[in-house]
């Protein structure tokens, strides 16, 4: 087996997770489950970030202490997870001091000994929402282009990482896909970026700043949020100790994320890593927002979609359907509450859910016990049928949902199939092929759509009862049940 280390973002702990984080937990665990069905052996990490200024504010106007309302956001994003039915192996809180705050300390020591961290006073406009320093020419009539909100003019003495001494091998890393970014629009976007980088602030004054890892050997500055934060890809799987764990993972084969952190994952992290002497990530693929009704989601316009409340109408399966169905991997996507409900009537219920029962149906008419016999199914259409080719292409290049539209077309094949044959006209010989095939066709559609709705594929198979593998293997008994309508009408 080869090893595939994939991360998410951890979830800023200043509120509850959104959609936007339901969606790249989903993202990842297809790619993760994905990976497991190829034969890898799978490490997927997701987690929290839990310092920063941002928290203890959002905490002190929640009336809690700052350990109290984080360890309430941290429960959240772990239910979030389970109930979006996301396979992570692990969960790393930034505020774990056993395994998170060794490593990071030792990250910083190792840019110390490296002389690529100083101290220096420096003014300047902070982005409280983005927990950075940003420039002048990034601002948009005088506010943050993404949180719109006024930037602070700080000026304060703070520790510097001297990130102009990577940028050139960043960049070179990156134009050469050795750390590779997708979609490639973004590739464009970070190396544009760091034709301008600056060295950056890497602490912030404790008095300021108290909920948060010390600066080693200085008390008087905490350690920057993303100093910190980025760090929990490798104190995760043991840095701290160089575990075996970490000689075997690390590097990570991808760090999935959002599109509006991409600079400080493809800038300041790959060049921490080049100070400290580790290896650089091998990809960061990169996903965009939800917008909502063709509206950026907003309080103060009352759009925002909470992911519990998606779940509580459609269920973790339908969920994670339309979230990489009806949003496109890499862009910005539209969620529309008449959307979902007219993909799951229209592709679910009629498409793959009546496909299901039409074929145990008609597989029940040639006997409660059916021994497949791959030579007596339509061995030609099965062939160009389940090759797999244009779906492995999509999933490499990270497009989930051009990979789900793939299997939506075998979805609308097979129901197409079985109105050419007319089944249920045939008797002997025919009926029995025509039925093989497609109860051959119906197991592929629920091998490719388990990274998807793995709930969705084990069921279907059990009304076959049959494994859950890309093929029927030759000599099974195919035992079809009656069951309720796996997308009954809402």
């Amino acid at each position: 087996m080869s090893k595939f280390y994939i991360t998410t973002a951890i979830v800023y702990t200043n509120a509850p997770p959104h959609i936007g984080f339901a969606l790249e937990l989903v993202q990842a665990d297809v790619i993760a489950r994905w990976r497991r069905q190829r034969g890898d052996d799978v490490h997927f990490l997701t987690g929290t970030d839990e310092h920063g200024t941002k928290i203890t504010r959002a905490a002190k106007d929640a009336g809690q202490g700052t350990k109290e309302f984080v360890d309430d956001i941290e429960q959240q994003v772990v239910d979030l997870a389970k109930d979006f039915e996301v396979s992570n192996d692990d969960f790393i809180r930034t505020s774990d001091q056993e395994r998170h705050w060794p490593a990071a300390q030792k990250l910083w020591k190792r840019l110390a000994d490296s002389d690529d961290v100083y101290k220096k006073t420096y003014e300047g406009y902070y982005c409280v929402g983005h927990e950075a320093f940003i420039k002048p020419s990034e601002l948009e009539e005088d506010r943050c282009p993404i949180h719109k909100t006024e930037p602070e003019r700080i000026q304060e003495e703070n520790w510097f990482f001297r990130l102009s001494n990577y940028r050139n091998q960043v960049k070179a890393a990156i134009e050469a896909d050795e750390l590779r970014i997708v979609p490639a629009s973004r590739k464009q976007e970070i190396l544009n970026l760091l034709d301008d980088a600056e060295d950056v602030s890497f602490s912030r004054p404790s008095a300021q700043l108290s909920w948060g890892i010390p600066v080693p050997g200085d008390d008087s500055q905490t350690m920057y949020v993303w100093a910190d934060a980025l760090t929990n890809y490798i104190s995760a799987i043991g840095y701290a100790q160089e575990s075996e764990q970490f000689r075997t993972l690390w590097p990570a084969d991808v760090h999935l994320i959002g599109k509006d952190i991409l600079r400080f994952h493809a800038m300041i992290w790959p060049a921490m890593l080049l100070a400290a002497g580790l290896d650089l990530p091998r990809a960061i693929y990169v996903h965009g927002f939800i917008n909502v009704d063709g509206e950026k989601m907003s309080k103060s316009l009352g759009n925002v979609i909470d992911p519990k409340e998606f779940l509580k109408r459609f269920g973790p399966e339908v969920a994670r359907y339309y979230l990489c169905r009806a949003i496109p991997t890499t862009e910005d996507g539209d969620f529309a509450w008449q959307n979902v409900r007219a993909r799951y009537d229209g592709e679910l219920a009629n498409g793959l859910g009546n496909l299901v029962q039409r074929t145990v149906t008609l597989l029940i008419k040639l006997g409660t016990e059916v021994l497949y016999d791959q030579d007596q199914a339509d061995t030609a259409t099965l062939r160009a049928f389940t090759d797999t080719s244009t779906y492995e292409a999509f999933m490499e290049q990270f497009r989930l949902h051009d990979a789900l539209a793939e299997v939506w077309h075998k979805v609308d094949e097979a129901n197409a199939y079985i109105n050419v044959k007319e089944p249920w006209k045939q008797e002997g010989q025919p009926m029995k092929q025509t039925m093989l095939t497609l109860a051959a066709m119906v197991g592929h559609i629920a091998w490719l759509l388990a990274p998807f709705m793995p709930e969705t594929a084990n069921a279907i198979t059990a009304r076959f009862g049959t494994p859950l593998t890309e093929h029927v293997p030759p000599g099974t008994v195919l035992k079809p049940m009656k069951g309720d309508p796996l997308f009954p009408r809402l």
